[in-house]
This record gives structure tokens, C-alpha cells and sequence, in this order.
């Protein structure tokens, strides 16, 4: 017990011991923050990538943290490659060697081929690709290796734009047998609704989950209907959907597409238009360009290689709603990065499917 003279000296003495507290206290974490800071580095640090001309606001801003995060599929496809064996002369032939070999291989050494079967069957993640000639597998396999090749040897414009970059069956499996990101036809998606109103307002994944058309994937990559919907004019003379007429209904079909790669890139509108002009085909970004090869480019892999697919597939791999076959789109490579992969070069080590010629090993 306190003597009754301290006790009786505090009541009438009283002193303020929170405020005190209080302050030290948040001295004390700001203290401790700014030495986590100094440590470990600011956790929202941003840097910025110009895209366009000085004074346009054509920027694209992201976290430093996200800029350094590295795509976590990359290091499986590091995993899975090995380096090419230059032919010598005289060497043993995988037609000559193997079973089942898809055409286009069979001029490849044993060495080579089976380095790339291995390869493949890692990137699809079908152990036994190749293995049964019956299989449908193997069919729709022999075409992928051609489309593939064709990728590499004709749209290099758009998957090799900066430096050699190119794609392998990896690019879009990940080790999946069936890649992710593929789509099907979904429209119509209000069946109560006749017209405009029955491929929109409902969310999907062919929309991004918004409300807006979810019939832009098909209309601009499979039908390759053309993207126009600017008009300097307030007023046209025309009917929209008749005659070429750009109507609002193209406009929301655009930005739905618009939106799609927007979020399959990661990027926004500035890493390719200058948004005070997007009429104005003089101010927009390279990128551009790269993005119209690749809109062309997916379009002929839908149309030429995918979607005869339908013959192929069993109905499990085919769509819910019209029984169509997969077809790709811009994340099916690109998994809401810029470059697939972060621009690993994914063709570096595979001359075997970078061209439908002799494969180049340098020597």
C-alpha cells in the first residue's frame, strides 16, 4: 500500500500520462517504418513506361513490385528445355527410327527428336503424345506442330517484334493438355431478347464480365469483321449495321474487345493509341502496329487451323453451347502479360519448330 500522503498528493495533482504515450507511441511506429523502408524499399514505388510523344499522358504506370515479379511458368519452361544436337553427317534419322513420327520430323536426328517429343509432351502435358497413330491426339497434334511453325516462319512481326522471342506448344499449354484462355460461342446470351440486346448485359468471360457484347471475340477473330467506329461528324447519314455504317453498337462491340486485350496484355489505351485522337492513325503507338499483326495473325490461326479442329475433338473438348472447337485469343498466350513469358525466347533452343524447312543449328 502507497502511503496516504502520495495517494492524496496524486488526486490533487493529477498528471496526463496518455498523451505522452500516445505520441511516443506514434514516433515509434513512424521510427520503425521508415527503417522497414530503408530495408526493404517502398512497397507501392511506381514506375512509369512512355508510350507515346512528351506532354501526351501516353503512360503506362505500374508498381515497381509487379514490373519485378516474374511469371511463375517461366522457370517450368526452363526446366523442360535441353540444347540442340547439330547434325554431323550420316546420322540416324527419326523416320527411319521411330514410330508415328509427325510429319515434317522425320528428317530430324534421333537425338533431336526425341529431345523434342520429350519437350512436348512436357509442354502439353500428355505423357504419351505421338504414341497411338489412332489417337486423336495425334491428329490434332500434327496440325499444332504446323501451325506452330507457321507462327514462328510467318507472323515473326508480331511474336518476334523486339528480338527473338517466337512461340512452342508452351506458349499457350503451360503443361496443360487443353490451354487455358481458350473460348468458345456463347451468343446468344439473353434468349429473351431479340436483336442487339441478346449478346449483351449478361457477364462472361468472352466480355470480361461486364455487361458489354459478348460476341466481340467472334465477330473481330473469327469473322474478321472490320473495326470502325469513329466518325468526326455529329451527325451521318446511314443506317447502323447496314451499308458499313459504324453504329453504336459497333462502338460497345469495340470497346468490348478493346477491353479484352487491354486486360490480356495488362496494359491500357495509351501503350497503343493516343487517346485524344484515336481517329488519328498518325499518333498511335508501335505498338499498334504489333497488336493489329496479332489481331491478323489470330485470326488466321482461328479460321485455318482451330476451328477445323471440330471433326477432330471428341464432344467433351468441344463448346457447351454450339459445339464449336476452342480457338484462341490474345490471352491464350499472353496470361495478362505484355510479352508471353515476359519475352523469354521460348524458340532459341527448338530450331525444330521455328521453320517448316530444314531446321538452322548454326553450324
Amino acid at each position: 500500500m502507497l502511503p496516504d500522503w502520495f495517494s492524496k498528493w496524486n488526486r490533487e495533482n493529477p498528471t496526463d500520462v496518455e498523451r505522452p504515450a500516445i505520441i511516443v507511441g506514434a514516433v515509434g511506429v513512424a521510427v520503425i517504418a521508415v527503417v522497414a523502408l530503408m530495408f526493404w524499399g517502398q512497397p507501392f514505388a511506381t514506375d512509369s513506361l512512355q508510350s507515346g510523344p512528351r506532354g501526351s499522358g501516353m503512360e503506362r504506370v505500374e508498381f515497381k513490385s509487379d514490373l519485378a515479379r516474374p511469371d511463375p511458368t517461366i522457370e517450368a519452361f526452363l526446366s523442360s528445355t535441353s540444347t540442340p544436337v547439330p547434325p554431323q553427317g550420316g546420322d540416324e534419322t527419326a523416320g527411319a527410327a521411330r514410330e508415328n513420327v509427325p510429319p515434317g520430323l522425320e528428317n530430324l536426328t534421333v537425338e533431336n527428336y526425341d529431345r523434342l517429343l520429350a519437350a512436348m509432351r512436357d509442354w502439353t502435358g500428355i505423357p504419351d503424345l505421338f504414341d497411338d497413330a489412332d489417337s486423336y491426339q495425334t491428329a490434332v497434334g500434327h496440325v499444332m506442330i504446323s501451325m506452330t511453325r507457321n507462327i514462328n516462319e510467318n507472323w515473326d512481326g508480331h511474336v518476334s517484334a523486339n528480338k527473338e522471342v517466337g512461340v512452342t506448344c508452351y506458349t499457350c499449354h503451360r503443361g496443360q493438355e487443353v490451354p487455358s484462355d481458350v473460348w468458345f460461342k456463347a451468343t446468344p446470351v439473353n434468349k429473351a431478347s431479340q436483336g442487339w440486346s441478346s449478346v449483351q448485359n449478361r457477364v462472361t468471360p468472352l466480355s470480361s464480365f461486364t455487361s458489354l457484347p459478348s460476341d466481340a471475340l467472334e465477330a473481330y477473330l473469327l469473322d474478321s469483321e472490320t473495326i470502325g467506329v469513329h466518325d468526326l461528324e455529329s451527325r451521318v447519314a446511314g443506317i447502323p449495321g447496314k451499308d458499313d455504317f459504324p453504329g453504336i453498337q459497333h462502338a460497345e462491340r469495340t470497346f468490348a474487345l478493346m477491353n479484352y486485350v487491354a486486360n490480356s496484355l495488362g496494359v491500357n489505351c495509351t501503350f497503343c493509341h493516343n487517346t485524344r485522337a484515336f481517329y488519328d492513325g498518325s499518333q498511335v503507338t508501335p505498338q499498334w502496329g504489333t497488336e493489329s499483326l496479332g489481331i491478323q495473325m489470330v485470326q488466321e490461326l482461328n479460321n485455318d487451323y482451330l476451328v477445323p479442329l471440330a471433326g477432330l475433338l471428341p464432344p467433351e473438348r468441344l463448346g457447351p453451347v454450339h459445339g464449336d472447337a476452342p480457338k484462341a485469343a490474345c490471352k491464350t498466350c499472353h496470361k495478362g502479360y505484355q510479352q508471353p513469358l515476359q519475352g523469354t525466347n521460348v524458340i532459341g533452343d527448338w530450331p525444330e519448330l521455328a521453320t517448316s524447312d530444314a531446321p538452322d543449328y548454326g553450324n
